[in-house]
């Protein structure tokens, strides 16, 4: 019998000697929600990623479709959430400005996009 996706995380953290109470205080939710996400079979990848940074353990090796789906681009490369010092805060104000710093450059190109076909529209007349 294989183990759900709660099970394989509550491993990790009993693993890494990471308290419930402990795990529920950085990533602020109680402790009745951990317990919650240990007894169930699938989890996003966005919550399996906050408690891999909150005990530092890098979840692609246990779940790898999950984080093939991320296009090749690792949140854990990108320094959110395996830094060498990374607080469970700091990890979520990181987090914060990278999806920031990712909907901007998305808004640029986008924009950019925008101005072109203004451009060559105007021309056309």
């Amino acid at each position: 019998m294989s183990l759900n996706v709660g099970q394989v995380i509550e491993r990790a953290v009993r693993a890494d000697h990471v308290g419930v109470s402990e795990l529920s205080r950085k990533l602020q939710v109680s402790r009745r929600t951990i317990y919650n996400w240990f007894h169930q079979e699938t989890l996003s990848l966005d919550i399996i990623c906050k408690i891999g940074s909150a005990i530092k353990h890098d979840f692609s090796k246990e779940f790898p479709d999950d984080f093939a789906r991320l296009n090749g681009e690792s949140i854990y490369n990108d320094r959110l959430f395996m830094g060498a010092d990374t607080k469970g805060e700091e990890a979520f104000s990181n987090s914060v400005s990278y999806w920031m710093n990712k909907y901007i450059r998305l808004l640029e190109k986008y924009n950019e996009l925008l101005s072109r076909n203004s451009h060559s529209s105007s021309h056309e007349y």
